[in-house]
């Protein structure tokens, strides 16, 4: 399994296809899987890289106090071990605040930057959500922590035709979850990520993108999130949850690639 070097740790990556690079970096759960469905339209005419994130998947499993500053010099030892110089962001959730940092701090290595159902700081409404999952999993443990997952992620029509495969989903998830001590890291990073102060320096072509129907990260957020970005634009899909790539997977391609076509 390819791997790319971070200290004494290992980031698993995958690519797919030919062409100008996009990096799909997945959110909070941190696995490249998470972008299975659009790859093969993303793949299609660019060099797509996937990575799981330090602590989940098939990377490294590290101790270690997790944040958005350090998830972002994790996606660069990517690209530095690929040879990627500039590349195309898409970033889902956490993704998203990964791209608001790289392009805050490294500007030069962003060719354009989509921010998809993510934040700008935590507010009270967040702050509980995450508290709540938080103590889902420490108080009651991992098997409870994924299953209630969904109900986050997912809009309720989705879930009732999808029973069945979140169901088997869930079983591989459960079975290869990390430790809590890395979720609750993580959770920690989430909630602690604040890069107000830099978003109005932000001068990569930028694209804000979201679904009116999201309850983990509303669409106020994303607003803001267009509004303090200099020239951002935004586009809300009528309905797909927190997670629109999957559930909604062709109006969220077209509408990605078409922003990223005018900027390549």
């Amino acid at each position: 399994m390819p791997k790319a070097r971070v200290a004494d740790d290992e980031i698993h990556y995958e690519t797919h296809g030919r062409g100008i690079p996009i990096l799909l970096v997945p959110g909070l759960g941190g696995v490249g899987s998470y972008w299975i469905p659009n790859i093969p339209a993303f793949a299609r005419n660019h060099h797509v890289v996937v990575h799981d994130h330090r602590g989940t998947g098939q990377s490294s499993r590290s101790l270690i106090r997790y944040s958005v500053d350090q998830m972002t010099t994790d996606l660069l030892a990517v690209m530095d071990h690929l040879g990627i110089e500039k590349a195309h962001l898409v970033g889902h959730s956490t993704g998203g605040a990964i791209g608001q940092t790289l392009a805050a701090l490294h500007p030069e290595r962003l060719i354009s930057l989509v921010i998809y159902a993510s934040w700008t700081k935590a507010d009270p409404f967040f702050r509980r959500v995450f508290e709540a999952r938080r103590t889902l999993l420490t108080e009651v443990g991992a098997a409870a922590y994924v299953r209630a997952t969904p109900v986050f992620l997912y809009p309720d029509w989705w879930i009732n035709e999808n029973i069945a495969v979140l169901e088997e989903r869930e079983k591989a998830v459960i079975s290869n979850f990390p430790a809590a001590e890395i979720v609750t890291s993580r959770i920690d990073a989430v909630v602690d990520f604040d890069r107000t102060a830099t978003l109005g320096t932000i001068n990569v072509p930028t694209l804000v993108i979201c679904a009116k129907d999201d309850i983990l990260t509303p669409p106020y957020f994303s607003r803001e999130l267009a509004r303090m970005i200099p020239a951002a634009e935004l586009i809300e899909l009528d309905r797909g949850g927190h997670c629109a790539s999957e559930t909604n997977t062709r109006a969220f391609n077209d509408a990605v690639l078409g922003f990223i076509g005018r900027h390549s």
